[in-house]
């Protein structure tokens, strides 16, 4: 259910100007998605939605990666495993401290914390199951996802 309920509130703050969280909660209804301010609001910081310009308005959009984190992700990771709580990804050398940076700023779910050496990043994870998730992630290239 939340699955869906993110891309349709995806789909809907990029077919229409959305202003406000009360606008995109009625267009969600429209939709016959019923959802409550808190639940909505939730959503909204888990799919990085931030209001900006475009044109003349103001409105929702979805906040992307920008392209220098995503550059130095993708050109220093070389490989990612986990073992339990922890994921390990492996970087080229001299690279993981920016990586990880990088990687830190993604605010992903469920990372409880991170540290870099010289070309190691060791990630503490909430649960085994977000820790294999995330390497899988890392491993098909699709680290950016939402979810």
């Amino acid at each position: 259910m939340k699955k869906e309920r993110h891309t349709l509130i995806l789909r809907v703050i990029s077919d229409n100007e959305v202003h406000t969280q009360d606008e995109l909660q009625s267009l969600l209804e429209e939709e016959g998605i019923k959802v409550t301010q808190a639940t909505l609001s939730r959503d909204m910081h888990e799919l990085r939605l931030t209001k900006q310009h475009v044109g003349n308005t103001v409105r929702y959009v979805k906040h992307d990666a920008p392209a220098a984190m995503d550059g130095i992700i993708k050109e220093s990771v070389l490989s990612a495993d986990f073992a339990g709580h922890m994921l390990v990804i492996h970087c080229r050398s001299g690279m993981a401290q920016a990586a990880c940076a990088a990687f830190d700023a993604m605010n992903k779910n469920g990372v409880v914390g991170t540290i870099a050496g010289d070309d190691t990043i060791f990630v503490l994870m909430r649960d085994e199951k977000q820790a294999e998730k995330l390497a899988l992630q890392f491993s098909i290239g699709n680290i950016f996802d939402t979810e």
